[in-house]
C-alpha cells in the first residue's frame, strides 16, 4: 500500500521559529527532500510578510519547486486574497485552515467560522474558474480538531459540522489537524470515522498530527488503520502553531518514514538520503533543536532498504 508523506517543514516548521532561513537554503532543503523521494512539500504560506516574515519568499519557492519533476507543490493560504497570490505563483495544492475552535480561528486568521466558510467558497470559485488544464487541489485543514490550548475540549459534533460546511462550500477534501497535540489514538479513530460518514470516504484522506505529548506516531498508526493515505510531517520535528500557545512538535518526517518502511508501506522515500537532508537544515539554522529518534539511533542493521 502506498502512503504519501507530505513534508510541511518549510511552512509549519519555519513559521514557528524566530530566525529566517535564507532562500538558498530553503531551495536546497526542498531539492534534497524531493531527490530523496518525498513527493509533496508544503513550501510556505501566503500570509502578509509583516505577520510572518519567515514566509515572505513563498512565491519564489513555489516557482522554484515547480521546476522539480514529479513534485506536488503545496501552499497554505489564510483567505481568498492569499489564494489569489498562491495561484498566481503557480501553487497546485492550496490548504486553508478552518479552526474548530472559533477562539483560535480569531487569533490565527482573525475570522469567525461563518467568515471562514465565506472565504472557502470564494477560493472554491477561484479554483473552479481556472482553465481545465490547470488542475488545483483545494483542501480545508480542520485545525484544533482534537482540542485547543485556548478553549480546551472541542466538541466532535462541531468538527463534523464544519467538515460538512467546508465541503458544501466547495472544498475538494478536508484534513483533520491536531494543531495542539491533544489527540489520542482512540479519538483519532472515532473522529475519522465520524467525518468520513458525514462527508464521504473520498473527502478525508489526510491527517496533520503533532507530537507534543509523544503520541504522534501512535495517532498516525490509528489513522492508517482507518484508511488514511496522506500524513503530514516535518523534518526534524520543526514546527507548531504560533497562535496556539504550547502547540509544539510536528511528527518527525524521518521517524514516520522509518515506521512506514518497516511496516511494509510504500512511501517512495530513500531513508538514507532523507537522513542526510537534516545536515542542510542544521547548517542553515545552527543551534536550532532538531528532533527524531531514528536520526539519533541510526537505521537498524539488516534493514531492507528497498522500497516496499
Amino acid at each position: 500500500m502506498t502512503i504519501l508523506i507530505s513534508e510541511v517543514g518549510p511552512r509549519d516548521g519555519l513559521q514557528s521559529i524566530d530566525r529566517i532561513m535564507p532562500l538558498a537554503a530553503k531551495k536546497a532543503w526542498i531539492a534534497a527532500e524531493a531527490a530523496a523521494g518525498v513527493r509533496e512539500i508544503e513550501v510556505g504560506s501566503f500570509v502578509p510578510a509583516f505577520l510572518l516574515p519567515q514566509m515572505a519568499d513563498t512565491a519564489a519557492l513555489v516557482a522554484y519547486a515547480n521546476t522539480i519533476p514529479g513534485l506536488s507543490v503545496a501552499a497554505l493560504v489564510p483567505n481568498a486574497k492569499g489564494a489569489q497570490r498562491a495561484l498566481a505563483a503557480g501553487a497546485r495544492k492550496l490548504s486553508i485552515p478552518l479552526s474548530a475552535s472559533e477562539t483560535h480561528s480569531l487569533k490565527n486568521v482573525r475570522r469567525t467560522h461563518d467568515q471562514m466558510i465565506a472565504e472557502i467558497q470564494a477560493i472554491a470559485e477561484l479554483v473552479a474558474a481556472l482553465p481545465a488544464d490547470e488542475h488545483v487541489h483545494f483542501e480545508v485543514g480542520l485545525s484544533t480538531a482534537f482540542g485547543c490550548t485556548i478553549e480546551g475540549a472541542v466538541p466532535e459534533d462541531k468538527v463534523v459540522e464544519l467538515a460538512e460546511r467546508a465541503v458544501a462550500a466547495g472544498a475538494v477534501e478536508v484534513c483533520l489537524s491536531d494543531t495542539t497535540g491533544y489527540a489520542d489514538p482512540a479519538q483519532v479513530r472515532r473522529l475519522v470515522r465520524r467525518v468520513k460518514a458525514a462527508v464521504g470516504d473520498a473527502r478525508l484522506n489526510s491527517l496533520h498530527l503533532h507530537n507534543t505529548r509523544g503520541l504522534g506516531l501512535a495517532n498516525a498508526l490509528a489513522g492508517l488503520n482507518e484508511g488514511m493515505t496522506t500524513l503530514d510531517a516535518s523534518l526534524g520535528g520543526l514546527g507548531g502553531c504560533p497562535f496556539a500557545p504550547g502547540a509544539s512538535g510536528n511528527i518527525v518526517t524521518e521517524d514516520l518514514a522509518f515506521m512506514l518502511h518497516a511496516m511494509g508501506y510504500d512511501t517512495g522515500i530513500d531513508l538514507d538520503a532523507l537522513m542526510k537532508v537534516r545536515e542542510i537544515v542544521a547548517a542553515a539554522l545552527p543551534g536550532e533543536p532538531l528532533y527524531g529518534f531514528t536520526p539519533d539511533a541510526g537505521l537498524p542493521l539488516g534493514l531492507d532498504r528497498r522500497a516496499a
